[in-house]
């Protein structure tokens, strides 16, 4: 085999290792500064709820491609773990809306530190890339992650 190809076979290797890499660290439970574990789909409806303040459940769910009642089940959970609480919406009496208690605010706050320093990693390693190798590097990964979505549909089954 080539040179060419053979590099070729190892960014293909390594970007999976990559992404598996990825998801290993996203699913582990974290405290973020609380004294109750997280679970990474937790984490990520405190984020939706951080960036939606007063958003209610349907709105939640329409966020987060779930359905009203899995976005329920995971606020439960959440409350129960005094992160996010619901209070009656002014407006429209029939509903609830969402917000974050002070350790919600806290875990989120720490959840977001945590991408700062996964971004700082990616930044350190492109220190010194081209404006060009980081635009081919940006095609690549667009390109990669569209064929990949539509990978499925193309299996012969």
């Amino acid at each position: 085999m080539d040179k060419i190809k053979n590099n070729k076979h190892k960014i293909a290797y390594e970007s999976l290792d990559l992404a598996f890499a990825l998801m290993e660290l996203d699913k582990k439970t974290r405290y973020y500064g609380t004294d109750v574990p997280i679970f990474h789909s937790e984490i990520h409806v405190i984020k939706a709820v951080a960036e939606h303040p007063y958003i209610h459940v349907g709105g939640l769910a329409d966020i987060l491609g779930v359905t009203k009642g899995a976005a329920s089940e995971i606020l439960k959970k959440l409350e129960r773990k005094a992160l996010v609480k619901k209070e009656v919406d002014e407006l429209n009496l029939s509903r609830y809306s969402l917000s974050l208690t002070e350790k919600g605010e806290k875990a989120h706050k720490n959840h977001m530190h945590y991408h700062d320093i996964l971004n700082a990693m990616v930044e350190d390693e492109l220190e010194n890339a081209s404006e060009e190798e980081l635009e081919f590097m940006l095609s690549f990964f667009s390109s990669m992650i569209s064929r990949i979505e539509k990978f499925d549909e193309n299996i012969v089954k």
